[in-house]
């Protein structure tokens, strides 16, 4: 599958960094007396923060559902939002509007909700508040990732990655011009985060406000 092992290089280059720092307190320790106990705790502390750290990097190929029209979750959490806006995002309609807060402890590798073209990848800073904020998207650093779909030639659809308190940084897999098909994995968020989906008004949502998703494999909307 395109992009499998890039959520676990990250998990691995954050582990690095991490044991570096622990070699460094433990080398502390010794030079100011603290000496065997700083450089234990520093090795449990960096032990323990490796075990999370796989756990949350953990990225399952998505068993994603074949079928005309269908949708897919593009991530793992609970949808919180589901609205209707005057003005999409991405085709300046009105469109749907769903988002799906990502706890700390789900899966944060994002799905392909359809197949289709990455027309536009976008990044716009800002803040770093709560994701647990349904409106952080309108002030939280964050990444647009705007589709011209292939299964319904002419339609765009949106994907907006949005960081939090700890997840501050936003890593897309893809760019401009690539190719995707529904369900392929496309960007990762580190610890914690929101992602936003813009439809068009044609489709008719699947999902329940408080519904848990699985990206790539549960559908959340299809053409109505």
């Amino acid at each position: 599958m395109k992009h499998a092992g890039k959520a676990r290089c990250a998990a691995l280059k954050l582990i690095f960094l991490a044991l570096i720092a622990a070699c460094v307190i433990g080398a502390a320790g010794w030079l100011f007396k603290a000496g065997v106990t700083l450089a234990l705790v520093a090795g449990v502390i960096w032990l323990l923060f490796t075990v999370f750290t796989f756990y949350f990097f953990r990225d399952p190929t998505a068993n994603t559902p074949q079928g005309a029209g269908l949708v897919v979750s593009p991530g793992h959490g609970k949808v919180d939002v589901i609205e209707q806006l005057t003005e999409s995002k991405v085709s300046g309609a009105p469109c749907h509007r769903m988002s799906i807060f990502l706890s700390v402890i789900d899966i944060h590798v994002q799905n392909a909700p359809v197949s289709g073209k990455i027309a536009r990848v976008t990044r716009t800073a800002g803040q770093f508040i709560s994701a647990l904020k349904t409106d952080s998207a309108a002030f939280n650093e964050n990444v647009l990732i705007e589709l011209d779909s292939t299964e319904t030639p002419g339609e765009k659809i949106g994907l907006r990655l949005i960081a939090g308190v700890l997840a501050r940084r936003i890593v897309p897999f893809v760019q401009p011009g690539d190719d995707l098909r529904r369900g392929e994995r496309i960007s990762l968020i580190q610890f914690g985060s929101r992602c936003d989906l813009y439809l068009p008004l044609t489709y008719e949502i699947k999902v329940k406000l408080g519904q848990k998703v699985v990206g790539g494999e549960t559908v959340v909307a299809a053409k109505s």
